[in-house]
């Protein structure tokens, strides 16, 4: 089986000196490359293809062969790493916490074991006085996602 860490130093040098950071590297049984990057700055394909060149030039399918994917983290996918929720600060976002219950506002911050939300609110609510600012701790959070928007 080749080797992840191998892979992961093989796309280090394609991102070395860019704001794009690797979200995950899997490879599965059958030696199925998948890699997945985001950028805080957004990622272009020719980013992706240029990873994806450098990976595959240097390992040897004679040796052992290997399908490779290189693709960016899509939209509507949840927040993981520290690097995305950054990325997506004064970005709209939509949060689930532990007991099924949605809201949706701006990140206005994140720290290590928290987000704060300036949460988008009904006139209703606006009217019975809800706090605008909702503070989160990740261990009340299932998920976090940023919202497209079209304004």
């Amino acid at each position: 089986m080749i080797d992840k860490n191998v892979v992961i130093q093989l796309v280090e040098e394609r991102i070395v000196n860019t704001d794009i950071f690797i979200v995950s590297v899997d490879i599965d049984p059958g030696n199925k490359i998948k890699i997945v990057l985001d950028g805080l700055s957004g990622l272009t394909i020719e980013q992706c293809v240029s990873v994806s060149r450098n990976v595959e030039h240097n390992l040897d399918r004679e040796i052992e062969d290997f399908s490779l994917e290189v693709s960016s983290y899509g939209l509507g996918r949840p927040l993981i790493l520290p690097a995305q929720f950054i990325k997506n600060i004064d970005q709209m976002v939509e949060v689930q916490d532990i007991d099924q219950q949605k809201f949706k506002g701006i990140l206005s911050s994140y720290s290590e074991n928290k987000i704060e939300l300036k949460l988008e609110l009904s006139k209703k609510q606006i009217k019975e006085g809800v706090n605008p600012v909702k503070e989160m701790l990740f261990e009340q959070i299932k998920e976090v996602k940023s919202v497209i928007s079209f304004k």
